[in-house]
Parts: C-alpha cells; structure tokens; sequence
C-alpha cells in the first residue's frame, strides 16, 4: 500500500531542492580544515593573484565540492533509472557489477604502481574497469536479454569483480600498497584536483543523457513489459542504453572516488512518494538529492573529524545500512 504523502509540482520540488543544493555549495566552500576568506580567495582567483588563500580554494575545496556534487547527482539518479528499470525498490547502481569492474580498474593500476606515472592514470583504469563490465554484461546476456537474465548476469559480474579485488589485495606487494589500495576502496572525494573532475565529468555526462532519455520508457515499464511494448517502445533497445548510461556515469564517478554506497537506495525512497512513484519524475529530483546528500555527508567528515579523516562511503553505509534494513521490513510486512 502506497504511503498517503502529499503529492507536489515539479516546480516545488525542484525549487526546493535547488535552494537547499545552493546552501549546501555555499556552506562547503566555508567548511575545511584551514579557515579562509571566500571573497578575497575568489577575487584573488579571477585577478590572477597567488595567494594562500587562493591555492586553498581552487585546488582543495573546488574540487572535492564538484566531484560531491557530480557523484551524488551520479547515484541518485543511477539508483532511480535502475530501481525503474528493475521494477524493484532495492536495486542500486552496484546491481550490474559496473562499481565493482570500475574499482577492479582502479586497484590493478594501484598494484602495478601506475598511479605514479600520470595523474589520469587511476581514473582511466576505473573507466576502463567500467567498460570492461559492460563488454561482461553483453556477452552473459546476449542482445536480447530479459531483467532477470540482466540481474543474474551483474550479481555473477559482482562477484568475479570483487573476487579479483581479493585476489589483487592478497598478493599486494607491501603493506603500505594494501593499505593504500583498502582506504582508496573505502569511497573518498578528498584529495582530488580538478583534473579528476575534467576526465571523469564528460563521462558522468553522457551517462546523464542517455538516462534522462530513457524516462518515458521507465514510465511504460511501470504499467507491464507488454503495456510498454504496446506503447511503441523497444525493450531491448532501451534497456541496453540505460545500462550502457549507468555504467558509463557510475564507472567514471567511481574511477575518481572509489566506491560510495547506498545513495542510490536511499534518495529516491525519500523522494518518491513526494512525486506519486512516477519513474520519469523521479530522475532528475534523484539527481539533485543525491548530490545534496553525498555534499553535506562530506562536509560533516569535515567538520566533526579530527585527526585521520573519515572515509566518505563509511559514512554513506552507516547512514544507508539501517536504512537499507528498513526497507527489507517494510517490504517484508507489505507483503504478509
């Protein structure tokens, strides 16, 4: 039964979540571990002048905040398409394997030392990595693959995926590398310039329209395969490029930070009953929340650690895991 929650315009909801989008942007450019001044930082920055208070703002707050910003908006709305697609509220972007094959990537350029080569050598391996679980996907599943077919293929996907991480952290070289390996696995947007953010944005972009193009479709699926197929729409077709736009957005999102969980169960929970379960609606508002949520869990890393920072997607689980359990007794008691 469908909780009895108020239904609102697009308008409202987009108003209010791109207020509070906003203020969360606003209020990450004054939190860090250096107090500095925003305007002089800013005036510095547009007139060219080195100062510290420049550096601080362009190479360590900008980034982290675009990067919070664009992996949020990443997983909300890749949680969406795919709980849209699968037809079952606890799918999230890990479901097809895409994180798992992006962060494999990551972690061999890790064990072979590459990431000392070039900056653009770890986020290529976990776009790479991605690529790789789409090939795995086609293959499993041929051309004509149904939603069960799609979800046996991800978990087989997932789990030769982390099995090779294994294997990789087993036979790491030293410690230190294991070490560096796990907190990079751990989910982080610290510590990233903005050249993270130009390889793996254009990427998140593409992921973004070919999702976003894929929201009527999601619609028709809601009232049946056959209702959809009536409508005019190619199953078959469609459902390959939704795929082909999570992985493509989420590999690169997780190429630069790791794997962060969980946004893209909670968010679009929160937010649909708000829209009245319409899949279509529900995309873009999964974006935007996504991206104020993943924001302000960053910010309180920020503010509340001290000492060795605490690791983004240890946050995310801690506040998605009892979420996530939630979930599974409100379905189990749906269903009694």
């Amino acid at each position: 039964m469908k909780d009895q929650t108020k239904t609102f315009s697009n308008l409202q909801l987009y108003s209010a979540l791109f207020a509070l989008l906003l203020f969360a942007f606003f209020l990450a450019l004054h939190i860090g571990p250096s107090d500095i001044d925003i305007e002089k930082a800013a005036r510095d920055l547009i007139e060219q002048r080195q100062s510290v208070d420049a550096i601080i703002l362009f190479e360590v707050r900008l980034p982290r905040i675009f990067l919070a910003l664009f992996i949020g908006a990443t997983l909300g709305l890749s949680g969406a398409a795919l709980q849209g697609l699968l037809r079952n509220p606890l799918a999230e972007p890990g479901i097809i394997g895409v994180s798992n094959c992006a962060a494999l990537g990551a972690v061999i350029v890790f064990y072979f030392g590459l990431s000392g080569l070039a900056w653009y050598a770890l986020p290529l391996g976990g776009l790479l990595g991605a690529l790789l679980s789409v090939i795995l996907i086609f293959l499993l599943t041929g051309k004509n693959s149904s939603i069960v077919t799609l979800i046996l293929a991800g978990i087989a996907i997932n789990a030769i995926g982390s099995a090779m991480i294994a294997l990789v952290l087993n036979y790491a070289p030293n410690p230190y590398a294991m070490q560096e390996i796990v907190f990079w696995m751990m989910g982080s947007v610290s510590n990233r310039s903005l050249q993270d953010v130009a390889i793996s944005l254009p990427f998140m972009i593409v992921g973004w329209i070919l999702i976003l193009y894929c929201g009527k479709f999601l619609n028709a699926l809601s009232l049946g395969e056959d209702t959809a197929k009536s409508m005019g729409f190619n199953l078959q077709k469609l459902r390959w490029i939704l795929v082909i736009g999570v992985a493509s957005c989420v590999g690169a999102a997780v190429s630069v930070s790791g794997n962060i969980g969980f946004i893209g169960l909670v968010i679009p929970h929160l937010i649909r009953p708000f829209i009245n379960y319409e899949p279509k609606r529900l995309l873009g508002l999964s974006a935007i929340g996504g991206a104020i949520l993943l924001m302000f869990s960053d910010m309180a890393i920020q503010a509340f650690s001290s000492g060795d920072e605490l690791k983004l997607g240890v946050v995310t689980a801690l506040v998605g895991g009892p979420f996530f359990l939630y979930l599974i007794l409100k379905t189990r008691s749906a269903m009694l």
